[in-house]
């Protein structure tokens, strides 16, 4: 059976996933699944972690690392919400 209608209407790129979505999620810090559970879109559990790692390299603290999360999704929600963003 194909989900291909289960992204939601969005403009940005599909990609494709290499690993188990769910064993990654379930291997991420708690910190960071917490802000994956209430943020606005999903977001890939690999990308999330990646980003993570490198704010918390940069900031030293999970508050102010989930901050920067909330600035990096406003920016993504930005440039999907264009003049075609909710057309399906």
């Amino acid at each position: 059976m194909r989900r291909d209608g289960n992204r939601g209407a969005s403009r940005l790129k599909a990609r494709r996933r290499a690993l188990d979505p769910m064993c990654a999620y379930d291997a991420l810090p708690a910190d960071l699944r917490a802000w994956m559970a209430n943020a606005a879109r999903p977001w890939s559990p690999t990308s999330c972690l990646r980003l993570w790692r490198k704010i918390m390299a940069e900031e030293g603290c999970p508050a102010r690392t989930r901050t920067r999360l909330d600035r990096i999704e406003a920016g993504t929600l930005a440039r999907d919400d264009g003049p075609s963003a909710g057309v399906v």
